[in-house]
């Protein structure tokens, strides 16, 4: 019976003790939510906790009382699995994996994996760091889309399909964010090339 209820009905159920409720509302969504956090990450065991760490916060903010009902229940979800990618990719240290099967670089003889100067080095780490600076100071919506582009490589019908607006919404977001970083760079007298 349960089962034909919707999400908000579902949601103020499992409120109120009704534990079968929640677990309708995971198995619902959970292909969704599993298959947009692995097309992020790329990895099935990331994935795997990741997509765990979701409901854990999900059920925590439930409990919590903090649940608001804005919207539907699969976006709250996915904003939360979007979230903790993030964080995931924040606190990451990746470096690039290098393949030795390839033969279309010499290792030696490529400028990508020279060792950059000391004072390059120092200059990269700074734009960096003001750039970061600027991006916290865009409107959410355009540093939300700018930071999916750029930071996770997302395309923007991606970015598009994450945030439920259009293509072309996606796009002018990100228009906007760059407009705006470089009012930003030019009114702080910031360089943002090496």
């Amino acid at each position: 019976m349960s089962d034909m209820l919707n999400d908000k009905e579902l949601v103020l159920s499992y409120q109120n003790g009704d534990v079968a409720s929640f677990q309708i509302l995971v198995d619902r969504y959970q292909n969704k939510i599993f298959s947009y956090i692995l097309m992020l990450v790329k990895d099935k065991q990331l994935a795997d906790d990741i997509f765990q760490d979701t409901f854990l916060k999900i059920i925590r903010t439930i409990k919590a009382g903090v649940y608001k009902e804005e919207g539907k229940f699969i976006q709250f979800a996915m904003r939360i699995a979007h979230n903790l990618i993030i964080d995931y990719f924040r606190k990451a240290k990746r470096l690039p994996m290098v393949d030795p099967t390839k033969e279309d670089y010499d290792m030696l003889d490529n400028a990508r994996f020279q060792d950059p100067s000391v004072e390059e080095q120092m200059v990269t780490e700074q734009i960096h760091d003001d750039i970061r600076k600027m991006v916290e100071f865009l409107p959410e919506e355009q540093r939300e889309v700018l930071v999916m582009r750029m930071y996770e490589d997302m395309s923007f019908k991606e970015i598009a399909d994450a945030t439920n607006v259009s293509i072309n919404t996606a796009l002018g977001r990100m228009r906007y964010a760059l407009i705006n970083l470089r009012k930003m760079a030019k009114k702080q007298n910031v360089t943002l090339t090496v």
